[in-house]
C-alpha cells in the first residue's frame, strides 16, 4: 500500500516538473524573443539588453517555472533512481514542441514530431522497465 502510495507521488512530482519545465521554456522563449526583436546584441548595448531581460515580465515567471522545474526535479531525484528520472523528464521535450507549433506558432517540420515521438517512446520504455524506482526485481537486478 505504501509502495503504491510512493510510486504515485514519484509520478506526482514529475508530471508537475516536466508541465513547470515547459511553461517556463515557452515564456523564457516568448520574453527573450521580445527582447532580441527589438534590436541585436553588440558589445555596445549588452548591459541595456540585460537589465531589459532582467525586468521582464515575461522572462521572470519562465524562470520562476523553472526554479519550480528544479526543485521538483531534486525532490524526484531524492525518492527515485537518476536512470529513471531523467528519461521521465525528457517527455517535456515533446510537450515543448507541441507548445512551440501552438503558441509560438514556430514552424514544426515532420522529423521534428518523428523525433519527439522517438523520445515518448524511450520515455514509456523506461517507465515500464523501473525496477529499483517502483521496488520491482526483476532478473536484470540479480545478474551481477
Amino acid at each position: 500500500m505504501k509502495q503504491m502510495r510512493t510510486e504515485r507521488v514519484i509520478i506526482a512530482v514529475l508530471i508537475g516538473a516536466v508541465i513547470s519545465q515547459a511553461i517556463g521554456n515557452v515564456l523564457l522563449s516568448q520574453g527573450m524573443r521580445t527582447i532580441g526583436g527589438t534590436s541585436q546584441m553588440t558589445w555596445d548595448n549588452w548591459a541595456s539588453l540585460f537589465l531589459e531581460a532582467v525586468y521582464s515580465p515575461m522572462i521572470f515567471l519562465g524562470v520562476a517555472f523553472l526554479v519550480i522545474f528544479f526543485g521538483l526535479f531534486t525532490a524526484a531525484l531524492s525518492q527515485a533512481d537518476l536512470s529513471f528520472v531523467l528519461p521521465a523528464i525528457s517527455s517535456e521535450v515533446v510537450i515543448n514542441v507541441a507548445l512551440a507549433d501552438y503558441v509560438l506558432d514556430e514552424t514544426v517540420s515532420p522529423t521534428r514530431w518523428i523525433g519527439a515521438l522517438v523520445i515518448s517512446i524511450g520515455v514509456l520504455l523506461v517507465v515500464r522497465s523501473s525496477p529499483r524506482t517502483f521496488g520491482i526485481t526483476s532478473e536484470q537486478d540479480t545478474s551481477p
